[in-house]
């Protein structure tokens, strides 16, 4: 009797550890896989600084006229994926027409009406997702676009703050991560679960602390 109840215990025992392992190793492997993303989204950041730069250094007087008699949204992101396009290894049958569906950190869909919704995705090298979008202001400090990076294509979470970073375009050619120029408490209050996740971008590049 008493050996069968030891065997009664040392199963219980087994199927709670069992139970346990369970349970971290989705939360570790899920943490892992976010934190690789912030690493790619760092060597991004760091690539799209260079083609900036590079963009700057070789535009001829004929694209900045072009840019200044762009009248509409449309045509200045026209304008934009096309200098953009080379770099990035991006073609025509590139553009992204599944359907795909982004998310904030917070759960929310991101709607068509936000800002920080993209009509036109592509998908580039290394099979990150590529969006850009025009928000022209009418001085350099403000961005004049925005550009967006899945880090993993169309495979999921496509949440900004776990898969989806972005940056400023600005009209002198500069830019910067989402969220910069933002109060420190703003950031971590955005780039967690109650918030957008947008700032992450600007807040995992200045040693934010991950958080899963």
């Amino acid at each position: 009797m008493r050996k069968r109840f030891w065997k009664i215990e040392y199963s219980i025992t087994i199927f709670v550890i069992f139970a346990i392992v369970l349970l971290l190793i989705p939360s570790n492997f899920i943490a892992s896989k976010e934190a690789n993303y912030i690493s790619k989204w760092n060597e991004t950041f760091n690539k799209m600084e260079y083609i900036f730069t590079a963009m700057n250094a070789q535009a001829d007087a004929d694209i900045v006229k072009s840019f200044k008699h762009a009248k509409t949204n449309e045509q200045r992101e026209e304008l934009m994926i096309k200098l953009v396009k080379p770099y990035m290894r991006i073609n025509e049958q590139d553009e992204l027409t599944k359907k795909y569906t982004p998310h904030y950190m917070n759960g929310a869909k991101v709607n068509s009406k936000d800002e920080y919704y993209f009509d036109k995705v592509y998908l580039a090298e290394n099979n990150i997702i590529v969006g850009l979008k025009d928000i022209k202001d009418s001085d350099i400090f403000h961005p004049g676009f925005l550009m967006m990076f899945d880090m993993n294509g169309t495979k999921a979470p496509n949440t900004w703050g776990k898969d989806i970073y972005g940056i400023n375009i600005f009209v002198d050619g500069k830019i910067t991560p989402i969220g910069t120029g933002w109060d420190i408490e703003k950031l971590k209050q955005d780039c967690s679960q109650n918030g957008t996740g947008i700032s992450c971008s600007h807040y995992y590049r200045i040693g934010g602390e991950f958080k899963e």
